[in-house]
């Protein structure tokens, strides 16, 4: 939300969901990363057709997984004028390959036909589209933006390729950073607010009377850990963690290449 805020404080209309299976949208899991594709298709075309915003150009902004469908989508939608990518990858079975070789070692590439073969069977087209397929059904400007140390979505699985590929197209920006991470992408390094707060935490983890880990204290240290962080997170301060350098450049980037 606090990215949201960011550009709707600039002048934009922001139009943000729950993807499927989380918090209020409808489905009992996420189902696979088409599915986030499947989402964002629909999503931009009931924007379009809810007449609440009569030609008003879209631009989209995506981060891991969401990177991935911003990019991927535009197979579907070349109508799009500006894509914001971040820390995002070409294939839907991209980060499935990267997590289970960070865990089995060499043997996930003996599973990734099975993967592909139940991804396709499930989601059809969706299933085999890349981002790079919808960079070349577009004419759309595309800022890609990375971390080398990302070991969510490590950069060959997408920047390394686009840079390789579009580093000479003048529709494509790169942003390349050796320290942002993944979760952390938007951060601002110096805001310190988070390691406050943990540090709090396992203060008051050390006074628990209990085991959390057994199982019949489980469900007990959910609802006390959730009462925790009602009662201490100074949400002003969590939500306004962004960095503004990093936004600026997106900011300039939006106000650039799409008419509002």
């Amino acid at each position: 939300m606090d990215c949201a805020n960011y550009f709707a404080q600039h002048g934009y209309y922001v139009f943000a969901y729950d993807a499927t299976g989380n918090d209020e949208s409808e489905g009992e899991g996420v189902g696979g990363f088409p599915q986030g594709v499947v989402d964002l298709d629909h999503a931009i075309s009931f924007v379009e057709e809810s007449g609440n915003f009569p030609e008003l150009p879209i631009g989209l902004f995506g981060h891991s997984w969401g990177g991935y469908s911003v990019c991927s989508v535009l197979t579907y939608h070349p109508e799009v004028k500006a894509v914001i990518e971040c820390c995002g990858c070409n294939r839907p079975t991209d980060l499935f390959e990267s997590g289970g070789k960070a865990m089995a070692g060499d043997v996930i590439y003996t599973m990734m036909p099975f993967v592909k073969i139940y991804e396709w069977a499930k989601y059809g087209k969706y299933a085999t589209n890349t981002a790079i397929d919808g960079f070349e059904a577009s004419e759309a400007v595309i800022m890609v933006a990375h971390s080398e140390d990302d070991d969510v979505v490590p950069v060959h699985y997408g920047y390394d390729l686009y840079y390789e590929k579009y580093k000479d197209n003048p529709r494509f920006t790169f942003l390349h950073f050796e320290d942002k991470g993944h979760n952390d992408f938007f951060i601002d390094s110096n805001d310190t607010y988070r390691d406050e707060f943990d540090a709090e935490f396992d203060k008051w983890f050390e006074t628990l009377g209990y085991d959390r880990k057994g199982d019949e204290n489980k469900e007990q240290f959910a609802e006390d850990r959730a009462e925790y962080i009602n009662t201490h997170l100074d949400r002003t301060r969590w939500s306004n963690r962004l960095d503004k350098e990093l936004f600026d450049q997106f900011l300039d980037f939006y106000n650039d290449n799409i008419d509002k």
